[in-house]
């Protein structure tokens, strides 16, 4: 009993550590961009999604851990609960607004980056800049607006349960297998059209930079060089975007599921893995941008010399 109890704490001190990080840099994008927003009166595109993106990480993030240590203090409530509806309002709102996020800012990555000649692509490569900020602002409306019918339909079909349940007329229960049944299709379908924009402009942009890579060598650069070196840098790193980004869509529809319960002992690493994504994905946007690199760097002088001092 006191080894399991050890290593769930141990586990919610991870969770603890990993959000702190996660909030950390997401709060320091928003910061950065925040301040040259006021400063300049506007934002590059690629800076409008970056600041909208740690955004709702950032949010995600400080939801996600109110709420598991609420739930863990609260343990007794139903799934059904009015609360727990709320929040999953706002959870599934935020993740939604997340993975549109990030589908903007791989089809950027794309007609910035990629060596596609298609008279289509490059019309899309002049036109999609100006388009950024009604497609963040468009998001955000399409998660706000799906996700409150998820939360409608959910919350009046708990309410006709209920009634049945306490009239003494019960035709049916309601667990695990009937929400799965109606919702996570329905889901499904709604998370499924950010992933495969995603999935298309990532692979595309994948794809020209490994062919650009292979031109390079077989002209006689060397591993050394550094267009190479950078094209190899931006290659990892939209690798590491790529499986970021399924691990998270997988694991959201996981979750989706309600599998595990506050009482599982595998409840807390759960949690940990859930939220991978959202926490390490900004150092990878941080150290991949040369302004946001700059000013990380910046401030980690100036708190060392503050320390020594």
């Amino acid at each position: 009993m006191q080894a399991a109890l050890a290593l769930t704490a141990f586990f919610m001190f991870l969770f603890i550590l990993q959000t702190l990080l996660g909030i950390s840099a997401n709060g320091f994008i928003v910061l950065v961009l925040g301040r040259e927003w006021l400063r300049y009166g506007r934002l590059l595109p690629l800076d409008m999604i970056l600041i909208s993106l740690a955004a709702s990480r950032f949010c995600l993030q400080l939801l996600g851990s109110i709420h598991n240590f609420y739930y863990s203090a609260h343990a007794v409530e139903p799934s059904w609960n009015l609360n727990q509806q709320f929040f999953h309002l706002h959870w599934h709102f935020l993740n939604s607004a997340t993975f549109w996020f990030c589908t903007w800012l791989s089809v950027l990555f794309c007609v910035k980056i990629a060596n596609i000649t298609h008279p289509t692509f490059l019309w899309l490569k002049w036109r999609f800049p100006g388009w950024v900020p009604w497609l963040l602002l468009g998001s955000v409306l399409i998660s706000f607006i799906t996700n409150l019918l998820f939360f409608w339909m959910n919350y009046s079909a708990y309410q006709e349960f209920l009634i049945r349940k306490f009239s003494g007329n019960v035709t049916y229960e309601w667990n695990t297998a009937t929400e799965i049944n109606y919702f996570l299709p329905l889901k499904l379908a709604v998370w499924s059209i950010p992933c495969s924009v995603f999935l298309v402009s990532i692979m595309l942009l994948i794809n020209s930079l490994r062919k650009h890579a292979q031109r390079m060598e077989h002209n006689g650069h060397s591993l050394q060089d550094p267009s190479t070196q950078a094209h190899t840098r931006a290659l990892k790193s939209l690798i590491s975007f790529l499986i970021l980004y399924a691990l998270s869509f997988l694991f959201l529809i996981i979750d989706a599921v309600k599998f595990m319960s506050i009482q599982n002992e595998f409840y807390w690493p759960w949690q940990i893995t859930i939220y991978l994504g959202v926490s390490f994905h900004p150092f990878i946007l941080i150290f991949s941008n040369l302004k946001l690199r700059s000013m990380f760097w910046q401030l980690l002088l100036l708190a060392r010399s503050f320390w020594v001092a």
